[in-house]
């Protein structure tokens, strides 16, 4: 395209600015979203599975720990939710991307902190799960 004036150009410039300003404004809240995602699921997945190692504590201390662990969770989940929702994301996509981020954070730390081994089936499952959330976020 050929730009004849300076009024077009200014008019195309400012434009072209404010399409990539939009887009990078939209990838950030994303981010944004799933960064406290995984964060958020990182406190939640110690809050529910850690205990499992400590055979000794009686069940008051393993609850007692788990809520107190599980505060920090709800303090980025919540805001996680409400920046998703005010950016784009419907409560179905959501949804849909905080189960998968569970499932790899949860396959992370079963792996190195519960040491259990991570079996094929588990994977073939998780690929499942990685195409609805496709399907989710298809257009």
């Amino acid at each position: 395209m050929l730009i004849k004036n300076r009024e077009s150009c200014y008019l195309f410039d400012t434009f072209t600015a404010f399409i990539i300003t939009y887009y990078i404004d939209q990838k950030i809240y994303f981010m944004r979203t799933v960064i406290m995602l995984f964060a958020s699921n990182i406190f939640m997945t110690f809050a529910w599975y850690y205990h499992l190692q400590q055979k000794g504590w009686p069940l008051w201390k393993a609850i007692t720990l788990s809520w107190l662990i599980a505060f920090f969770e709800y303090c980025l989940m919540v805001p996680a939710n409400r920046y998703g929702f005010a950016n784009g994301f419907s409560g179905y996509q959501l949804k849909m991307t905080q189960e998968v981020i569970t499932l790899v954070v949860f396959c992370l730390f079963a792996m190195f902190v519960l040491k259990e081994p991570l079996q094929f089936r588990y994977l073939i499952s998780f690929a499942f799960l990685l195409g609805a959330v496709y399907f989710m976020f298809k257009k």
